[in-house]
């Protein structure tokens, strides 16, 4: 039964440091502010993987708690940093960040465009059945966006107004 709990496990330290790491990450959070844990960019999502890894590294009592919470600080303050950064130098933000990618302009798979992405068209149609697309005539745009998802911009039917706001389209690459 030691596979499943050894009276040396030390589940009280767990709770109490559990208990020590939420109330860190709740404040620095409102500290640093919501964007600490967004989805932008690519170092935006490695952050986040790098926070999860130290929490784990944390509750199984790998390190000690104020190391652990001395890391998370560590991250979210850079993140606060780099999207400072990236909002006020472009080359920064140039560098950080992908441009989102056109890989479909109304009807017209960009075949050049979703191989440079690597992008295969049985993901591409996948994700335009996920956005109820039922006929290429629907789609304005399928966007390859910088955090990796991909956004299906359509019209409701085949039948409705071409009312498309090209803003929307406002920083994304149209060819490579």
């Amino acid at each position: 039964m030691e596979w499943l709990y050894k009276s040396t496990d030390p589940i009280l330290i767990t709770v109490i440091s559990t208990f020590l790491i939420f109330i860190s990450i709740v404040t620095l959070t409102r500290i640093i502010g919501l964007r600490s844990f967004a989805k932008f960019t690519a170092y935006d999502f490695a952050f986040t993987v790098a926070i999860g890894s130290i929490l784990s590294s944390i509750l199984t009592s790998s390190t000690t708690v104020t190391h652990g919470i001395t890391a998370i600080g560590s991250l979210l303050l850079l993140t606060f940093i780099f999207s400072k950064l990236q909002r006020k130098f472009t080359v920064i933000n140039n560098l950080i960040s992908n441009k989102p990618l056109l890989l479909m302009d109304g009807k017209e798979i960009l075949e050049e465009n979703m191989q440079k992405a690597r992008i295969e068209k049985t993901q591409l149609v996948s994700k335009l059945r996920e956005a109820n697309v039922i006929n290429y005539e629907q789609v304005y745009a399928v966007v390859l966006e910088s955090t990796g998802d991909i956004s299906v911009l359509h019209k409701s039917s085949v039948d409705e107004e071409n009312n498309f706001d090209d803003n929307l389209l406002e920083g994304v690459r149209r060819r490579l």
